[in-house]
């Protein structure tokens, strides 16, 4: 009951908080990820050390590849329990978009909440967040110097807080909701818009696996609706094969953009490696060689799941 008045307060004291003092982002660098329905960490804190371990996980994506300029993203996790009940997550992420490159530490914080068929987890995140220029050569375009080119190369900076719910019901039913940014303050106290939305991320996922051919099937559902990024659904159908050894699946995007994703997974152990490879069909396409997306992931110490339920 103590944790739920102190969470109350909490969260009062964020929203009080957010009327108070604003800033616009030039976008939220959760959208980069297309592996974040099986990777939750990377979008939401309340899952933080929800897999009962300790946890490594390096993500690249290379978006819209071959196309001048292009954006790419490199993101090293960590997370894991320090208890029972709390668990700690360290993000860096660095993206280049043109000549915008995002720089992204993170610190979370979660609670977990046990039954027999329910697990809970409460994060907290605390973010440090600095957009600038990337390689941007000023002298070769501009003959004179510019005082917003110059501020722009020393870079923007900000300090972020979010919140986060992860669940899972029964070892199947996976259900979480995320709100990225929920308090974002420029560290130059530059007053900005006090009319910015705060957006969110709503997942909710089922499992189930057959007993006899050892075939998992894992549909899921990802909404994002974010700073600066037009609100999109992710469609995901994961399969698992050989326990898990081995992975398939397939995301279908609609919303910002019509996408079709596939991807490739493999198991080893406690290591895991995953491939996806996405296209878009608007007519920019044409330009570039589609997106790739790779992760690498390694579990130590991590509980073993409890059976599913089996399919009859």
């Amino acid at each position: 009951m103590k944790f739920f008045q102190k969470l109350t307060i909490i969260c009062v004291l964020m929203a009080w908080t957010l009327s108070q003092v604003d800033a616009q982002r030039y976008f939220d660098e959760r959208y980069v990820y297309s592996h974040s329905y099986f990777n939750p960490v990377l979008i939401n804190p309340g899952a933080t050390a929800q897999h009962g371990g300790q946890q490594l996980l390096v993500n690249y994506r290379n978006t819209w590849s071959t196309f001048p300029g292009s954006p790419k993203s490199a993101t090293l996790s960590y997370d894991g329990m320090l208890g029972n009940r709390l668990g700690l997550g360290i993000i860096a992420l660095q993206d280049n978009f043109g000549a915008l490159q995002t720089t992204k530490g993170q610190l979370s914080f979660s609670y977990t909440i046990k039954s027999d068929i329910n697990q809970l987890g409460f994060g907290l995140s605390a973010e440090y967040i600095k957009h600038g220029l990337n390689n941007y050569q000023a002298g070769s375009v501009l003959q004179e110097p510019d005082d917003l080119v110059n501020a722009r190369r020393e870079g923007i900076e900000y300090l972020d807080a979010s919140f986060g719910i992860y669940g899972v019901y029964n070892d199947q039913f996976t259900y979480g909701i995320a709100l990225p940014s929920l308090i974002s303050s420029r560290i130059d106290n530059t007053i900005a818009d006090a009319n910015r939305e705060v957006g969110f991320l709503l997942n909710l996922g089922y499992k189930v696996k057959s007993a006899s051919s050892g075939i998992s099937l894992s549909p899921s559902i990802l909404l994002k609706k974010l700073n600066n990024v037009p609100t999109h659904v992710d469609l995901n159908l994961k399969l698992g094969f050989l326990e898990e050894k081995l992975s398939g699946g397939v995301t279908y995007r609609v919303g910002a953009d019509k996408m079709l994703g596939f991807l490739l997974g493999m198991n080893i152990d406690r290591i895991g490696f995953y491939y996806s490879y996405n296209v878009s069909s608007y007519q920019f396409q044409d330009n570039n060689n589609g997106s790739h997306e790779l992760t690498a992931r390694i579990d130590i110490g991590t509980k073993k799941a409890k059976p599913v339920e089996e399919m009859k």
